[in-house]
């Protein structure tokens, strides 16, 4: 169980990652779309970290019971 909650942690933190570069590279960018594409990608980031905190407590609670 633990194993699989490291593994999901680390998707979790590399999703992060990519889309706090794939925002910045949308806010360099010159296109009329940038402003949205960079607001959709910031928003999943958010989402990502959400994601990536709930796992981080998660793993800190099973590894915590296990003994």
């Amino acid at each position: 169980m633990l194993t699989i909650l490291y593994i999901l942690l680390g998707i979790a933190m590399a999703a992060v990652v990519f889309t706090l570069v794939m925002g910045g590279r949308a806010m360099t960018s010159r296109k009329d779309t940038d402003r949205s594409d960079s607001n959709k990608w910031m928003w999943r980031r958010v989402y990502a970290q959400g994601a990536a905190i709930f796992l981080l407590i998660l793993v800190v609670m099973v590894k915590k019971n296990s003994g």
